[in-house]
Order: structure tokens, then sequence, then C-alpha cells
């Protein structure tokens, strides 16, 4: 039995993975039209949500103005990694007669994104869907369901050929009679999962609605259009050190663009990519990489994210890869910029057209922002939002049944989250001599950390080169071991036990488990306490170093010998397993009332070693020796109750995280905790309080 499963299929077939995309492409699609649906890719260390209507608006999965930065998050172990603020969808054509308008505009274009969408006549979903080599791991701890996988990696069906370890298949109409479908890839291998691979099809199907309603002809000078906002450092916006919320809307990105030229020298690809660029308001004369100035010194925006063009067609009639596309990568002011959408307004149309075709600018944002006193990312240009990515491909001529593909690859890479710190910390300490990544030394903390800073365009282009090699090499990178199927984590009175399935021992080159365990909270640094080789696999292991009072997070990988990737294990991703929920050590149940104790006592909020924890629980206080079950109340010295809590799991421990019934903190003081049996015994501790 799964805990906490879904209605499920599994879909076996000896095709290759595309024909399933490939096969709603082909022909049209009928459906009622449907309200917005959301599916993740989280499978690696970049995840990202994803809508039937083929684009992700801006605030467009919770509708809340306060997260404007949802999506791309990586590393997705830690909170506020999000890198996206909104992206758009537009398709246009030129000499279109309009049936709403009865007559022929200059130019129709519909869209979806950067802010609104309308999926009854615009661009209507037809169908979506999320396919899997298999299901999500069941994962439990104590009894209950404790993974993030159980709402947000939820396979529809699964695909025994399947090359990606996920796919999202979308299938879209539109308003001009183009069929739309959307594939989405994603890869765990630890060497390809900070990408995420686009198929898009855009066929001339006719259909311009979601009632069967054919209306075929001829489209001339298409664009496809694609716009990107991104924000960067959003940890420090949330984190309350950035200098202004300029971040949090992608004020202050700076946008770059190679590879407009293919017979440039050095021409290696098409990308376009952004990066945190320094702020105007902020404090530090050099912020960027966003360091914790006031804190610990860690950077925040030591990451690039963009984008990389892997295919596009030529023509409806060519389908080699034409490497002068995009054709259009001009940058466009996230206010200023033509990101109305009223497909029935003629001049806004011929505005947004010729943005979408308007071809490479002379200088890329990047090349102008460095041009500027200080280099300040947020005052380049009129536009309050900032500036975000554009890339127009085509333009293309479509005859009913006439298609395009273009293949995309979205990424985002940096630092590892070690190194961020690690780095910060250098640069806080202001103590030279410091080593710079070509090996050389610098007496200056900001040379040093920008030096640092800047190899995550290396970082970028080189996850850019995995995604276009996986592409052309068939999807035929070597796969890591499945995870175990089941990872059950029982808190104990001395130890916590961890179980798991063995599904993952007869995969080939198989070698082993991996264990990982986090205190406090389960976004932080993870620390490995056991491995074990295919010469000595066990399906159970006993963590006898848990502490009492603490609250402990694991996640567990399976891995391979290495032979299949140059010596280096392959394993299967951490976030199959990682829990959310905590695991402790329980004692048994107290004998007498005159067990129990307060730990610590006193408490005082200066004593950290005495605490347990500084982080998630920093104002925990413990109830030791407690029968089974009972009633703790909490009182002021003077009688006033605070806060009441009903202890029933059986155990001896109970915690307090020194809050009121209200939810404050409590101040110094003495108090009284009253313990009381359903069988009317009753105990009364005094203790006191430090802050």
């Amino acid at each position: 039995m799964r805990i906490g499963g879904f209605a499920r299929r599994t879909y076996h077939t000896s095709l290759v993975f595309t024909c399933i995309a490939l096969s709603l492409a082909s022909k049209p699609a009928f459906a009622q039209p449907q309200g917005q649906e959301i599916r993740w890719l989280r499978v690696g260390s970049l995840h990202s949500w994803y809508s039937n209507v083929g684009s992700e608006v801006e605030t467009g999965r919770t509708g809340s103005a306060n997260e404007q930065n949802d999506g791309l998050r990586w590393l997705a172990q830690f909170r506020w990694q999000n890198h996206e603020a909104a992206k758009s969808m537009w398709i246009g054509t030129i000499n279109y007669y309009d049936r709403v308008l009865q007559s022929t505009v200059p130019h129709k274009v519909i869209a979806v994104g950067p802010r609104t969408a309308d999926p009854i006549n615009e661009i209507m979903p037809v169908s979506f869907k999320m396919y899997g080599r298999d299901y999500a791991p069941t994962v439990v701890v104590d009894g209950i369901t404790a993974t993030d996988n159980s709402v947000d990696d939820v396979v529809d069906e699964t695909v025994d050929t399947l090359k990606a370890d996920r796919m999202i298949v979308s299938v879209m109409n539109t308003y001009l009679g183009i069929t739309v479908t959307r594939r989405i890839l994603a890869f765990s291998q630890q060497f390809n999962d900070n990408y995420f691979i686009y198929e898009y099809i855009f066929k001339n199907t006719g259909m311009i609605d979601n009632k069967g309603t054919i209306d075929a002809k001829r489209l001339d000078s298409v664009i496809f259009h694609f716009q990107y906002r991104y924000a960067l450092g959003n940890e420090a916006f949330k984190s309350n050190w950035a200098p202004s919320n300029h971040i949090d809307w992608g004020r202050n990105a700076v946008n770059q663009v190679i590879g407009q030229d293919p017979n440039a020298p050095n021409f290696e690809m098409r990308a376009q990519y952004s990066w945190y660029g320094r702020d105007s308001q902020s404090k530090i004369i050099d912020d960027f990489g966003l360091p914790y100035d006031l804190g610990d010194g860690h950077l925040a925006a030591a990451q690039y994210v963009g984008t990389v063009t892997v295919h596009a067609d030529k023509s409806a009639t060519d389908k080699s890869d034409d490497p002068y596309q995009p054709r259009t990568t001009q940058f466009l002011g996230n206010d200023t910029g033509p990101q109305s959408n009223d497909q029935f307004n003629p001049t806004q149309m011929t505005r947004k057209y010729l943005a979408m075709n308007a071809g490479h600018p002379a200088q890329t944002h990047a090349e102008l922002v460095e041009a500027l006193p200080g280099k300040y990312g947020d005052t380049y240009g009129a536009d309050a939002g900032g500036y975000a990515q554009g890339q127009g491909f085509g333009p293309y001529t479509l005859n009913p049944g006439d298609s395009i593909r273009i293949v995309l690859a979205e990424a985002v890479g940096g630092l590892s989250r070690e190194m961020e710190y690690e780095i910060g910390r250098r640069w806080k300490e202001n103590a030279p001599p410091y080593t710079l990544p070509n090996g050389t030394t610098t007496a200056e903390p900001d040379v040093y950390k920008d030096a640092w800073v800047n190899t995550c365009e290396d970082s970028i282009k080189q996850t850019f080169r995995r995604a276009i090699q996986n592409y052309k090499s068939g999807f035929a990178i070597p796969l890591p071991p499945p995870p175990p199927s089941l990872f059950e984590v029982n808190s104990g009175g001395n130890r916590v036990r961890l179980t798991w399935a063995n599904n993952a021992a007869s995969y080939p080159n198989f070698d082993g488990y991996e264990i990982y365990r986090a205190i406090d909270k389960p976004d932080t640094f993870y620390t490995k306490i056991f491995s074990c080789s295919a010469a000595n696999v066990v399906h159970t292991f006993d963590d006898t170093t848990a502490r009492r009072g603490f609250d402990y997070y694991y996640y567990i990988v399976s891995k391979d010998d290495g032979t299949k990737s140059g010596g280096v294990p392959l394993v299967s991703s951490k976030f199959y397993t990682m829990t959310n929920e905590p695991a402790h050590l329980l004692r048994p149940p107290g004998i007498q009332l005159s067990d129990i104790r307060v730990v610590p006592n006193p408490f005082d909020i200066s004593l950290r070693s005495q605490q347990f924890g500084t982080t998630a629980t920093p104002d925990r206080i413990a109830f030791y020796g407690l029968p089974g079950v009972c009633t703790i109340k909490i009182y002021t010295e003077r009688g006033d109750l605070i806060t009441t809590i009903e202890h029933s799991n059986g155990s001896g421990d109970e915690y307090w995280d020194s809050t009121t019934m209200f939810r404050q903190i409590v101040v110094s003081g003495v108090y009284l905790a009253v313990f009381q049996t359903p069988e009317g015994s009753s105990a009364i501790r005094k203790f006191i309080v430090i802050r």
C-alpha cells in the first residue's frame, strides 16, 4: 500500500518517448476551456512550476504580489533561491483577417504573459500531463507522509522508456489557428540536473478554439517570441539585507546575449543569460554577488540564469537547425515595453510585432550597463521595472498543416552553497591574501569576491554545453540507480531507525546507499552519516548519534560504482527522499510524576550551547519524564495562564517553543508548569526564562 498515494496508471510502450508529444501535436485537439493548472519539476537541484497556458506569468502560481519572484529555484534545497519573475510567449503574423474586428490588420499578435493570460479566447489549454519513468517514492516519518513530492511531483502516467526523469506535455489551441505543443524535460543525474529542455512545436492546424472550429489559412511572416524576466538575489530581499526591493522584481538584472553571428570566429552557442547587477542604493560600495554585509558575509547572488537555443527549424519544409535563429534578441522594458495584451488593439499589436521582429541590438543590455559609472544594474534606462531578455524566432511562412520546431534549454548555474559561504566569509574577514580562481593572489577583498562571482558565467556556459550535448546524443546520458521506492523514518527512545526498499539493488552497477542528515530544519546543509557498498548492502540503519531535543531530517540516495561516468559514482536525486517532517529521540514515559524535569532550567537565551539548536528551534524548552498522556498548563508567577499543551504521543518527552497561546515569545521571568494526568494526578515545576 502506498501512503498518501494517488490514483495512477502505468503506461508501458516500446516507442521512444518523443512519440508522446509528437502524436499530440499531429492532430487537432478538442477540449472544453480550462482554468490554469500547475505542475512542478523538482527532481534535480533546479525546481520550477509550469502552467497549462504555455508560459509562466507574473505571480501566476499564487496570485500574490509578495511572491513575484517565484520559480527557477536553484540550489533548491535552500530557501528563497528563486530566479524567475515572469515569462511570456507571443505569436505574431502579418496581414491577418481578424474575424472579430472583421477587417485585415497589418499585425496580429496573441500572447500569454508576462502578466496576464486569456485561456478562453486567446491561447486555450487542451491537455496537460506529466510523465515519469516511475512515481516518486513513498516517504514516511513516524507514520505520516513526509515529502513535498506527494503534492508537487504527481506523475500522471509512467513510461518505462522515458529518457528524462520527468516530462510535462501541454497542448494549446490559439486564436490564430496554431496549435502549440510544449514539452519540458527534467533530469536528475547530478551533472545534468540544473537545466530544463523545452521543445515547442507550432503547427498550423487551423483550430481557432476548443470547440473544433477550423479556419484554415496561410500565415505569413510568423514570429515566435519568448521573454524572460529574471530576478536574482531573492534571499537577500526576503532576509532584509538587500538594499531595495529592486531585487524581487528584477530591476537589477543585467542581460547578456552571445552568439548572434554564427560566422564570428569565437562563435560557440546562441545564448542569453542574466546576473545580479550592482545596486546604486546599496550601502556596500561593491555589492556584486550580494554579500551579507551585516551578518556572516555569505553571497546571495552568486548565480547566472538564462537560455540557450538548441535547435530552430530553418523553415516549415527544412527541418535542419538554423544557426541564425533567434533573429531577434532585443531586451525589453518590463514596464515601458510592449507588455500589454490586447489582441484586438491594432496599435498595440503593431508595436508588439515590431519588437518581436527587431533583430539584434547594436549593444547588449550588459554592454550598456557596463559602460555606466558604477556599472549599476538598476540605473540603466527609464524603466522602473528593469529589463527582460527577449528572443524572436522567424519569420516563418506556415501553410495549413505546416509546423515549426524550436528547442531551448533554460538553466541556472553558479557557485555551490558551500562556496557562497566560504567566499563571503573570507570577504567579510578582510584578511588577505586572497586566492583567486586562477591561483594568483590579491590583497583586495572586493577583487577576490568579484573574481569568484564572475566564474558563474563559466558555470552557466558549461551547463549550456551539457544541455546541448544531452540533446544531440538523443538524451543518452547515463542514468543513476533509482531511489528506494519506500523510505521510512521512525523516532525511538535511544535511536532513530531508517528503513528503505531494495528496488535499486538489482540496477546495473549498483553499489549501495548513502544517508544524509540535517539538524533543526530541512533547508540547510546535510552531513553524510551512513554509507554501504554492494558488498555489504543493508536496508536498515539506526541513527544512534541523534540527541534528545533536536529535530532531524534525512534523505537517502542510491549510488552506482562509477563505471558509467568516468569513475564518479552516479547517485539518485536527494529530492526524491528528502523528509519535510522531523524525527526525534523519544524517552519512554515516566513512572511517577516526580520524574518530571524542565530542561534547560534556567533557560538563558545567551547560552546557546545549552539550547536545542540555534536556528529553527532557538526558544525550545523540554519537559522530560512525563506520563504518556497529560495536559501541561504554563502560568506566569502571578498565575496568568499563557498556554496549554496537550501531550498525547505516549512518550516521556514534550517540547515548548516559549510562546504564548497568541504566538508571542515570553519575556524574562519565573514560570510555573502544571502537569495533570487524565486520572487527576498533578505536579508543578517552577522554571526561569532569561532573555
